[in-house]
């Protein structure tokens, strides 16, 4: 069975992602091209390796610290997937806010553990003045899939500071 919960910032070190797998296969990703939107065959693989999770810890730490939303899902009480948002609205009128990462370990994908982690953040954000979330997400067809499924579109307004390739954004 499946936990959700806040994670502390107390908690937040590279013990609690001991049993978490940040691996996947990537074998076609969207690319823009002449400004339209393509599946390119790409094939790489996505496996964080210690220095990455160090990297990621101290990111989602600063969110923690700034009242952004790092929430987590457990299973026997092993990390399992996370998804944080920050607190600072940007975008003018669009009141974005920025969901910095969203993942779940490799062990545990299909189960709806992302889901339930992509509609907290939306309430997350809905209940702290935001209209919409930013999402820079990975490229890979299966991760664009993910958010067009949970209702996500291209972005009307770019942050410029974290759009790279694959802008979108869900109305809340």
């Amino acid at each position: 069975m499946i936990k959700y919960r806040d994670i502390t910032l107390e908690e937040l070190n590279m013990d609690l992602f001991s049993d978490f797998i940040r691996h996947q296969v990537v074998t076609k990703v969207w690319r823009r091209e002449n400004g339209e939107w393509i599946i390119k065959d790409e094939p790489f693989i996505d496996d964080w390796s210690p220095e990455d999770f160090a990297f990621g810890i101290s990111c989602i730490r600063n969110t923690i610290k700034t009242g952004g939303l790092l929430y987590g899902a457990f299973s026997d009480g092993k990390l399992k997937g996370f998804v944080s948002v920050e607190s600072e609205l940007f975008g003018g009128e669009q009141k974005y806010l920025d969901l910095t990462s969203i993942h779940v370990s490799e062990d545990m994908r299909g189960n709806g553990i992302g889901r339930q982690l992509f509609l907290k953040a939306k309430e997350w954000a809905r209940t702290n003045g935001a209209k919409k979330l930013y999402i820079s997400s990975h490229s890979a067809v299966e991760s664009q899939a993910f958010y067009k499924n949970m209702g996500c579109v291209e972005a009307e307004v770019y942050n410029k500071e974290h759009v790279e390739k694959e802008p979108f954004d869900v109305q809340l």
